[in-house]
């Protein structure tokens, strides 16, 4: 069964109102992963960057996009404020979060389901 076209419609509303914020989010993930490779990366950024992420992982199942919810769930494993990751998970680092930029600027209002 097909949602509702009003709930559609209602949760693209939502998307275009919460897209620039999952932006800053992606943009805050992508610049721990850079303080990451240079070693820069703080235990307030690591607190940060766990906290994004989590916030992802519990929105982006909402607006159909899984694939970005299990991408930002990993993201929160390995930002772990006690555990600061190394130059050495760089790769893993911004790889992931050059993922989750692409689905969420894939996602279109009227995108009806997140191609994998």
């Amino acid at each position: 069964m097909s949602p509702l076209p009003e709930l559609t419609a209602a949760l693209d509303r939502l998307w275009l109102r919460f897209l620039p914020e999952m932006r800053q989010r992606i943009a805050l993930l992508e610049a721990a992963a850079h303080a990451c490779a240079v070693s820069t990366l703080s235990t307030a950024q690591t607190a940060e960057a766990h906290t994004v992420a989590h916030k992802l992982a519990g929105s982006l199942g909402t607006f159909n996009l899984p694939r970005g919810t299990v991408l930002a769930r990993q993201l929160e494993m390995l930002y772990v404020p006690q555990d600061i990751p190394g130059p050495e998970r760089t790769p893993e680092l911004a790889a992931i979060a050059v993922e989750l930029r692409t689905l969420i600027e894939s996602r279109t209002p009227d995108t009806k389901a997140e191609s994998e």
